[in-house]
């Protein structure tokens, strides 16, 4: 069978358990997951790093002779997460195809190189999810540690799942679609998938995420899928039974990168024309509004007032919010800016009334 190869094929779509709970369970999965047609790596936890202990934490090597014994019945590569070398040293001697790193070892340098000198010449693709936290250093510390052993950049792929976020929100983890961009950026050649089950932490939102993360051309999605999800034993509200994930994959809109019709072209520089203008009208309204911030942090300097002034700022937010729908624009996207240009008009402020 040829080595599997991040990048041979766009979109890659990975699917399987959330975890091999049994022989059964993982074996009916993949080979239902194969016959769609649709899934190109089968994959399924084998060791699961659980927030409290005593919960389900995996089967173990178990697991990794059920996905051997899936790769040879259906022919499709396998892959599964690793934390240590040890796990790693296994998942080689199993001969999966495909490992990644889960968000609590990314966030730990320490297990990431662990990881990394483990995997060093194995010739085995890895791939990297986002740390929990927002922290895109970190993130893109995880690929130069993968990079500094001599794991060549295209067998070296990330996986956006989201990130841990305080507060109610819609999601389980909030995208943070910029910050995925920002890797991007800085890895251009790497292969980025979507993973949508663990950003939605439920099987409304799959879809959704799923078309954005096509429409922001992601290289593909890694999505869980269960025989039985209601039997699940981990994170059992977010997986799919294999038709399910045939048609949600299927249904999954991956539009052209762009097109070549003069009337498209047109149009799409009229509208650039005009964003580019707003933009510029935009920053610079912005730009003056620093400028008076600094002004106001000299007045409350020369009158000895404190910087942070909560009554005034919670009536700024109050009006700007309560005119969203007004303005065609969400309040969770409007109370984002207002709390970015809060924060950088109390840095201005600091900066003149103590330097």
């Amino acid at each position: 069978m040829n080595k599997f190869k991040l990048g041979a094929k766009r979109p890659l779509i990975i699917s399987g358990p959330c975890s091999a709970e049994t022989r059964e369970q993982t074996l009916d999965t993949c080979v239902k997951l194969a016959e769609t047609g649709v899934v190109d790596v089968l994959r399924a936890g084998v060791w699961k790093p659980r927030t409290s202990p005593g919960t389900f934490e995996g089967v173990g090597l178990k697991g990794l002779a059920w996905m051997a014994e899936a790769k040879r019945l259906t022919g499709l590569p396998v892959g599964v997460e690793v934390a240590t070398a040890k796990h790693v040293e296994s998942a080689l001697e199993f001969e999966i195809d495909l490992v990644w790193i889960g968000a609590r070892t990314t966030v730990s340098p320490f297990a990431v190189q662990d990881v990394a000198d483990a995997l060093k010449g194995s010739g085995v693709p890895v791939m990297i999810k986002n740390p929990m936290n927002p922290d895109i250093d970190l993130w893109a510390g995880a690929v130069k540690r993968f990079a500094a052993v001599g794991i060549p950049m295209d067998d070296i792929g990330l996986i956006h799942r989201g990130f841990s976020y305080f507060g109610q929100q819609r999601y389980r983890n909030a995208p943070m679609w910029p910050l995925a961009f920002e890797m991007r950026s800085r890895f251009p050649e790497t292969m980025m998938i979507c993973d949508p089950s663990h950003m939605a932490g439920t099987t409304e939102y799959l879809h959704e995420l799923s078309q954005s993360a096509a429409d922001l051309r992601y290289d593909g999605l890694i999505v869980e899928s269960h025989v039985c999800p209601a039997e699940a034993l981990s994170d059992a509200g977010q997986q799919l039974v294999p038709a399910e994930l045939e048609r949600l994959v299927r249904g999954v809109n991956w539009r052209r990168e762009a097109a070549d019709d003069p009337g498209f072209v047109k149009a799409l520089d009229r509208f650039r024309d005009q964003i580019d203008q707003i933009d510029a009208e935009l920053f610079s309204l912005l730009g003056r509004r620093m400028s008076i911030s600094e002004e106001i942090g000299r007045v409350k300097k020369a009158n000895d007032v404190a910087i942070l002034q909560s009554s005034r700022w919670g009536a700024i937010k109050e009006r700007i919010l309560s005119q969203a729908d007004t303005l065609g624009l969400g309040r969770e996207f409007l109370n984002d800016i207002l709390e970015a240009i809060h924060l950088e008009s109390i840095n201005r402020q600091n900066s003149v009334m103590n330097f």
